[in-house]
């Protein structure tokens, strides 16, 4: 949905409006919300988490939280266990241990966490890593990685895995819903040291 004008949580909820309307759908249509909830930029998860949690209260419907690298690791090919991960800046990634079954339909979260890039490396060879991001998929093969590419997540990933943990129950209700930001931000890491 593009955002013309005005601030993302100002355009927001009217363009939430006008997609039910152009899909000739009504607020009670919604069975669910899905959201992805981090990791990311701290701004843009709080007011996402926000908008949702308002909606979700509102229209009393479930909402189901997913994160950005469960979302990497549903889309690779690959089953078994897997590390998702993402740049973090700072020779850091984002990982999230994983394991895919045929017969899951959603990915086993065995762990996320911040993670040394040279970390990754040292696991490498006995764990395929799957990650969006070109420039990090060549920084691990560089170091000897096993590596899987997959397309960015976008919306429609985030929305099929959510709609699947909704119809498996695994939902949380509005006032549970809480950021997965892994890693501290900026003022709270200058305000410890």
């Amino acid at each position: 949905v593009p955002l013309l004008g005005g601030t993302f949580s100002a355009q927001l909820v009217p363009q939430i409006a006008a997609l039910l309307s152009k899909h000739g759908l009504a607020r009670s249509d919604i069975g669910g919300f899905a959201v992805a909830s981090g990791p990311g930029s701290f701004t843009g998860l709080r007011v996402g988490l926000a908008a949702i949690k308002a909606l979700a209260e509102v229209l009393r419907k479930p909402i189901a939280a997913v994160s950005l690298l469960e979302a990497i690791a549903d889309e690779s090919s690959r089953k078994g266990q897997i590390l998702s991960a993402i740049d973090a800046g700072r020779g850091e990634i984002f990982a999230g241990r994983y394991e895919i079954l045929p017969s899951r339909p959603i990915p086993r979260l065995l762990s996320e966490e911040l993670m040394r890039i040279d970390l990754v490396c040292a696991m490498a060879p006995a764990e395929l890593v799957v990650t969006p991001d070109d420039q990090l998929a060549e920084v691990l093969r560089a170091k000897g990685a096993r590596v899987e590419l997959v397309p960015q997540p976008r919306s429609d990933v985030i929305a099929r895995l959510g709609g699947r943990k909704v119809r498996a129950g695994i939902t949380v209700p509005p006032e549970e819903l809480t950021a997965n930001y892994i890693r501290r931000s900026d003022a709270e890491i200058s305000v410890k040291s």
